[in-house]
Formats: structure tokens, C-alpha cells, sequence
């Protein structure tokens, strides 16, 4: 059985430097590869890291206690700070617009292949990489990202 290659990388994401691994994520996988800008990416991670805290994806189990570090960096509590993500989730999504924001959310939230993305949206290959870039582009202007 071959050994899947696994890449991890150190990057900085909201102030916080955090390890990567690029066979996780489709939009550093695509990133690896010269596909997608650096703008491109930071709009992606932004939105992905939203969604994380906003808890929107399903929970594998439940949550009995009280975080072990006394709660979000941000200085809210979880509630408020899970309201907030998603407040800013919602408002990115908005911002991206109808049409853009199905491939947006299926590569950079759910995690989905972009060719199994197209798929499921009934696209032609190779249509998807196209239409993520014009999301993850206006995702940036939204975000304000140089």
C-alpha cells in the first residue's frame, strides 16, 4: 500500500500561527499548485475559520465541559463569539452573492474535492476552479483583503 504524502506547513492566520496540513484542505491543496492566489487563500482560510467558530458543521460529539483555556481569544464568551462568526459568515456569504457562494462553501467549509464539488452541482469538469476563483475574489474584496 503506498504512503499518502502529508505536508505540513507553518502559516499565520488571524495573528496566530497554526500548522497546515496541505493534503486536508482543498484550497491549499490548490494554492500548492499555483492555482489560486495568496489574497485568494487568506479570503478562504478567513471564511473557513468563521464558519469554524460560528460551529456550523456537524458535531461528532457533545460538548460537556467548559474549554480547558477559559474560552475564545477574543474576549467573549462562547455563545456571543459563536453568534458573532456566524453574523460574519452569513455577511460574507451575502457579500459573494447567489451562484458563487455554492462551490465557495462545498471546497473551503465543507472541505469537498473541487472535481466531487462540480459534481454535485451538476457543472462540467474543470468549470469549478473558474467559478471558485471568482468567488474567493469577491470573498476578498468583501474581507477588504489587499
Amino acid at each position: 500500500m503506498q504512503e499518502l504524502r502529508r505536508e505540513i506547513t507553518a502559516a499565520t492566520f488571524g495573528g496566530r500561527r497554526v500548522a497546515v496540513n496541505v493534503a486536508e484542505s482543498p484550497l491549499s491543496w490548490l494554492a500548492a499548485r499555483g492555482l489560486v492566489t495568496p489574497r485568494q487563500v487568506a479570503a478562504g482560510e478567513r471564511l473557513r475559520m468563521d464558519h469554524e467558530r460560528a460551529a456550523m458543521a456537524p458535531s461528532v460529539t457533545m460538548r460537556w465541559s467548559e474549554r480547558v483555556d477559559g474560552g475564545g481569544g477574543d474576549g467573549l464568551d462562547t455563545a456571543t463569539a459563536q453568534l458573532a462568526a456566524k453574523r460574519r459568515f452569513d455577511a460574507a456569504i451575502a457579500g459573494v452573492g447567489p451562484g458563487l457562494c455554492d462551490v465557495l462553501w462545498r471546497v473551503v467549509c465543507a472541505g469537498e474535492a473541487l472535481p466531487a464539488a462540480e459534481k454535485k452541482l451538476g457543472w462540467p469538469t474543470r468549470s469549478g476552479r473558474l467559478v471558485l476563483t471568482m468567488a474567493l475574489d469577491r470573498l476578498a474584496s468583501h474581507y477588504r483583503i489587499g
